[in-house]
């Protein structure tokens, strides 16, 4: 398929689920939003790698909250910003650096909410991950709430309570297997996880679903009562490469989460996880395409357009 009949494919799609977002948005009012934006996110990504998963995390947060409209990136003491699930999020600087060059380009022109949704995609690229067309054209919201990130996707999530949360914003099973895949590069605090290690479910003992061979890594890397803050890498031996070993590891009982290894325990997403990893008897799924597709879907939740919301002078401010 040409490129002009994949940007005519996308476009005709979005417009179909009314989402009003479209590839290539900004052709004639900004025709160098990606090239600065992917700039950008190179140069900070070669000083502090840790910003590629940062980012799509953030994107990530963003969407699942109020939808995709840049409230994550709001200041205030009470913003979603704030919030618990979003201390430790890295890349806002990499967006406000983005936006300052934007506003020298196209004043009032890009929102921030896609210059975030650029900004994930130019950061798993980078990451050896794949490339997707990112449709554009969300305005930025003027609302942002600490209490909303309440119903974010928790790492001590059933299987089916992951599901409700995904499936309240349009996403299916295969979606939250594909997105939580997006784990296949960064890394999880100790105090996330070490729960797992030493007193599952108030037992004394470790949760049963770990590899008896991994246990005594994850032990040595979080100590009983250690530092909380010590980050672990998510992928264990590929936390900063993109790529289907993630799922080899749930596999395995490597996953460092409890929400991540419930995929494998789980029936209805381990068959998914299985036709990443390209079992015999089942249907493969190629994670890198499948990836860009639940990322275009995700990135239109709740966008807003048209005179909705509007376009920010600074990404961590409402206008006026």
């Amino acid at each position: 398929m040409s490129i002009l009949m994949f940007l005519l494919l996308a476009t005709t799609t979005t417009m179909a689920l009314g989402q009003g977002t479209r590839v290539g948005f900004y052709l004639r009012t900004c025709p160098r939003v990606e090239s600065i934006v992917q700039a950008t996110v190179k140069k900070h990504f070669q000083s502090n790698p840790t910003v590629a998963p940062g980012l799509l995390r953030m994107h990530f947060h963003d969407c699942f909250v109020q939808g995709c409209d840049g409230s994550i990136l709001i200041d205030g003491s009470s913003t979603e910003k704030s919030a618990g699930p979003n201390l430790l999020l890295r890349g806002f600087d990499v967006i406000d650096d983005a936006k300052s060059q934007l506003e020298n380009a196209c004043p009032g022109v890009v929102s921030c909410a896609d210059i975030l949704a650029l900004a994930a995609r130019d950061a798993v690229v980078l990451t050896n991950g794949p490339t997707w067309l990112v449709p554009t054209g969300r305005r930025d919201g003027r609302v942002s709430l600490a209490s909303d990130t309440d119903n974010l996707p928790a790492f001590t999530d059933s299987v089916d309570v992951q599901k409700q949360k995904f499936a309240a914003k349009g996403l299916n099973t295969q979606d939250l297997v594909t997105l939580v895949g997006g784990h296949t590069i960064g890394t999880a605090a100790c105090q996330f996880f070490s729960y797992r290690l030493y007193n599952f479910n108030s037992t004394g003992a470790p949760d049963p679903s770990i590899d008896s061979a991994f246990l005594p890594q994850l032990r040595s890397l979080c100590p009983e009562n250690g530092d909380g803050s010590k980050r672990i890498g998510l992928d264990n031996g590929s936390s900063d490469k993109f790529d289907t070993s993630y799922f080899s590891n749930l596999r395995n009982g490597r996953g460092t989460l409890e929400s991540d290894q419930k995929l494998w325990t789980d029936a209805s997403t381990q068959a998914i996880v299985q036709r990443f990893l390209g079992i015999r008897g089942l249907a493969g799924l190629t994670f890198s395409v499948e990836f860009g597709k639940s990322m275009v879907k995700m990135s239109n939740i709740g966008v807003k357009t048209g005179g909705d919301g509007e376009i920010r002078r600074v990404c961590s401010a409402i206008n006026g």
